[in-house]
């Protein structure tokens, strides 16, 4: 199998498992949400740091936290992502899986936004058009619902702030990911020990085998889609990873109203139409300049030296 091909099936299955996990998340709908976010901590440091032990690349990870500045970087970056994993299993649990599926939609035209802002970064036309249209879904849901849809909003810019921090790093997805939730975790262990040792009976871990094994498969089901997308981040093209991201809040809009059966109203129907409108002309932009790129590398390649 080429290159190209086994790096579409990587993304696929990681796309698959981000965008089905509400399934998962929907069984510890039981665990009050800041216990499962700390358990979600603690197995993903468990599960990270054993497999870069076992590749022998730990003194990577201590060279990362090594350095105030990339400590400092990689905190804040924890402290994003660990806002967005609590709203998206506080979301799962209110049943708002259609406001974490919009949010995941919104959030690459988020991401835009604070390339334009902190980098000064140019977009074209179609990318202005696409930036407009969700500004206008966002407007049209508020209009029609009477508030914004803030859960939506909130995961789209925790994920794009976690995503303008990472910027700043030059270590890999996996040693940062490690790096992160090993900062996290003192405070995920500490919450823990404190409702299973100073408020004994609040804990839920232990209290029955299913519930149990869900919350230590919370680690395995965070690392995996990420190991599978670093994978998959080598093998294609940015504009064909940007495309595929999209299988994610499909799934969980898929979830949301066929599974679970969220309602949808004429709002909501409005604002996913033209969300996807406007990522619609956000791919076809980005692929254009995918493509210019590589006719660009192409010439440059074949022009003899001076």
């Amino acid at each position: 199998m080429d290159q190209g091909r086994s790096g579409v099936l990587l993304m696929v299955a990681a796309c698959m498992i981000w965008g089905l996990s509400p399934l998962y998340y929907k069984l510890l709908t039981h665990v009050p949400p800041f216990e499962l976010l700390s358990h979600r901590m603690v197995w993903s440091m468990v599960f990270y740091t054993g497999l870069m032990a076992l590749q022998g690349r730990l003194p990577e990870v201590r060279a990362a936290l090594g350095t105030p500045r990339s400590a400092a970087i990689l905190g804040c970056a924890a402290l994003a992502i660990s806002a967005n994993w609590f709203l998206f299993i506080f979301s799962v649990q209110i049943g708002l899986v259609r406001e974490t599926s919009l949010g995941y939609y919104i959030f690459p035209l988020v991401a835009v936004l604070i390339g334009v802002v902190a980098y000064g970064e140019r977009l074209g036309a179609l990318q202005w058009a696409a930036v407009a249209l969700a500004t206008l879904a966002v407007i049209v849901l508020t209009w029609g619902l009477g508030t914004a849809p803030w859960v939506s909003l909130m995961i789209a810019t925790t994920f794009g702030l976690y995503g303008y921090v990472k910027k700043g790093l030059k270590v890999g997805a996996k040693i940062s990911v490690t790096a992160e939730v090993i900062l996290l975790s003192p405070i995920a262990i500490g919450w823990l020990a404190y409702l299973h040792l100073v408020a004994p009976g609040r804990g839920i871990f232990g209290d029955d085998f299913a519930t149990s094994a869900l919350l230590v498969f919370s680690g395995p089901i965070t690392a995996l889609p990420l190991i599978l997308f670093s994978a998959a981040a080598q093998r294609v093209n940015l504009a064909t990873v940007g495309l595929l991201q999209y299988l994610n809040p499909t799934l969980q809009f898929f979830c949301a109203v066929v599974i679970f059966g969220e309602p949808l109203t004429q709002w909501h129907v409005i604002a996913f139409g033209l969300i996807w409108i406007g990522l619609a002309l956000y791919s076809a932009q980005s692929f254009s300049q995918e493509r210019a790129r590589r006719r660009m590398s192409v010439t440059s390649a074949a022009e003899p030296p001076v």
